[in-house]
């Protein structure tokens, strides 16, 4: 067991965070994941109310383990989101993509502990003076939704350490223990890992989406769409044609246009791998297995506790 801010912080055994990504994260993989010691999330903002309140049902079912919602905090029903949380008693809210303050001290009113995802310091800064109880320090590696900074998560952890008092989690490029060790070198409390559990078995994402994720190499992922939403994405044909538009000077209504609505459900979750939007990491070139996440977790784990062994043997020269 890893006992520190974060484990106390969420009451879990280890500090390990699945990411809550849309159309990949449902109850399976989130319970799974608690069931197995880490947190588990699931990513709330590709689902209607209705089907989240299913899933956050049947994720009660099957794990007694602490879990996690993901909520985009400019969801359009998040109202009702927010009150299917509150009626199911979820412990833990992990927000994004918008203004910490809106929901967090309702949330924190009902006992609720709120995470925000941020990709600078300065955001972090902003996130801990709204209340929050911790932050997601999210690198340019990490895959989906992204900071259009570019810093990547080897400069942000030490950064966003430096500028807040409470837990910080590492995002963006860890799919290993060693990685994890690093990212908590470096001042994190935690880590949170999205791409390595789209390749397991509970994922929710189509079959040819793992596929592709764990056939990837080096350079196989892009950051794109920064005048509309930045977000690193596979290439395929839909990411050439954005890529093409881009290189031509598209502005931000002319790539809303070419996105268009439900791209990333075609891609992640209905399986067309050249017209769908395929968010995945950089890290995804190092996963080349699809397996259980509570392998994936113990994997993890075991290679932390290894790598910290190893390191503790190094001599100084």
């Amino acid at each position: 067991m890893l006992n520190n801010t974060i484990t106390q912080l969420f009451e879990i055994k280890y500090p390990l965070i699945q990411a809550g990504m849309i159309w990949c994260s449902g109850w399976e993989l989130a319970s799974a994941v608690s069931n197995a010691g880490g947190l588990g999330i699931i990513g709330a903002g590709s689902m209607y109310p209705a089907i989240l309140e299913d899933q956050l049902i049947k994720c009660q079912q099957a794990t007694k383990q602490p879990f996690a919602v993901n909520i985009p905090l400019l969801y359009p029903d998040i109202a009702a989101h927010m009150a299917l949380i509150i009626k199911h008693q979820v412990p833990i809210v992990f927000t994004s993509a918008g203004n910490p303050k809106t929901w967090t001290q309702h949330l924190k009113s009902h006992g609720i502990k709120v995470v925000h995802v941020v990709s600078s310091s300065k955001f972090a800064q902003k996130a801990e003076a709204a209340g929050v109880d911790a932050v997601v320090a999210e690198g340019f590696e990490a895959g989906g939704h992204n900071g259009r900074e570019e810093t990547t998560t080897l400069c942000l952890i030490p950064l966003v350490r430096q500028a807040v008092n409470i837990p910080v989690i590492a995002a963006g490029g860890i799919a290993t223990g060693k990685a994890m060790l690093a990212a908590m070198v470096l001042g994190a409390d935690g880590v949170q890992i999205g791409t390595r559990f789209v390749a397991s078995d509970e994922s929710s994402s189509h079959i040819k989406f793992k596929k592709k994720v764990v056939s990837s190499t080096e350079g196989d992922t892009m950051l794109a769409l920064k005048k509309l939403v930045a977000v690193r994405l596979l290439k395929n044909n839909f990411y050439d044609k954005v890529a093409t538009a881009e290189a031509n000077g598209a502005e931000k209504a002319e790539l809303a246009l070419l996105l268009g609505r439900g791209r990333a459900k075609k891609g992640m979750f209905e399986g067309d791998m050249e017209e769908g939007e395929l968010e995945i990491g950089q890290i995804s070139a190092l996963v080349n297995t699809i397996k259980p996440a509570a392998e994936i977790v113990h994997e993890i784990i075991t290679e932390y506790y290894e790598a910290k062994k190893a390191l503790c043997k190094i001599k100084d020269f």
